[in-house]
C-alpha cells in the first residue's frame, strides 16, 4: 500500500473491535477505488480514518439496539458504512440519488459483506415517509432543508441525528421556523467520542413530533 495513506490508529480497534479487517477493507476501498472514481478528494487519502472513518463509526454512540436508520445523501457511504460496521445490530439503508456512487455502495455492500445494509438509488424527499426509526446524514445540507428531507423519513417518535460542525447552534436558531414546519421538535446538540477521538463528532438529534 502506498507510504500516503494512513495507518489505522490504535483507537480504531477500540471502535470496531473484532470487525476492525472489515473497516480496513473499507478504508483501503476509499483509498483507492473511491478516489479513483472521484469520491473522496485527493487531500483526503491521506487522513480517512482521523478525518472520515472513526469520527462516522462513533456516532453509533447515538443509537439504541437494533433500530432502523437511513443515511440520507450517503455517496461513498459516510457515515453509514462506518456505523454498520461497527453496529451490526443496527440496520441500515443507504440513500443516495447519483447511480455512480450508489452502484459504488452496492460494491461495498457485497465485498464488505455487510448483510446489515440496503442500498437505495433515490433522492430522500421521495422514500417512503415514517419508514426508519432515525436518519442520520452528513454534510448533506443547511439544516433547515436536511429537516425537510429527514424528518418526514423519521417514524413518529422517531428523529434525525445529523452530524454538523460548530455552526450548528446558529443554523438551529436560522432555521428553527422550518425545522417546525418539517414536523420536528426541539434539537439537542451533543458531542460523541469524547474519550476516543482528539476532536469529538457533534451531533444534533431533532424528534419528530408530528
Amino acid at each position: 500500500m502506498s507510504a500516503e495513506f494512513e495507518i489505522a490508529p490504535e483507537v480504531a480497534a477500540k471502535v470496531f473491535g473484532d470487525r476492525l479487517d472489515i473497516a480496513q477493507a473499507y478504508h483501503d476501498s476509499l483509498a483507492t477505488t473511491a478516489a479513483e472514481r472521484g469520491f473522496i478528494g485527493p487531500k483526503e487519502v491521506s487522513r480517512l480514518w482521523s478525518r472520515h472513518i472513526l469520527n462516522c463509526a462513533v456516532i453509533s454512540e447515538a443509537f439504541d439496539e437494533g433500530i432502523t436508520i437511513a443515511d440520507i445523501g450517503s455517496g461513498a457511504g459516510l457515515p453509514g458504512v462506518p456505523l454498520a460496521i461497527a453496529r451490526p445490530d443496527l440496520q441500515i439503508t443507504l440513500i443516495e440519488p447519483l447511480l455512480k456512487r450508489s452502484v459504488y455502495l452496492g460494491e461495498i455492500k457485497d465485498e464488505l459483506g455487510l448483510d446489515n445494509v440496503t442500498v437505495i438509488r433515490g433522492r430522500a424527499e421521495d422514500q417512503s415517509r415514517g419508514t426508519f426509526d432515525a436518519v442520520t446524514s452528513r454534510a448533506v445540507a443547511p439544516l433547515g432543508k436536511l429537516a425537510r428531507w429527514s424528518l418526514p423519513l423519521a417514524n413518529k417518535g422517531g428523529a434525525m441525528v445529523a452530524m454538523k460542525g460548530s455552526s450548528v447552534s446558529e443554523e438551529l436558531e436560522r432555521d428553527r421556523n422550518d425545522i417546525k414546519k418539517a414536523g420536528g421538535g426541539e434539537g439537542e446538540i451533543f458531542t460523541v467520542g469524547a474519550d476516543l477521538l482528539a476532536e469529538p463528532t457533534t451531533l444534533i438529534r431533532i424528534p419528530r413530533v408530528r
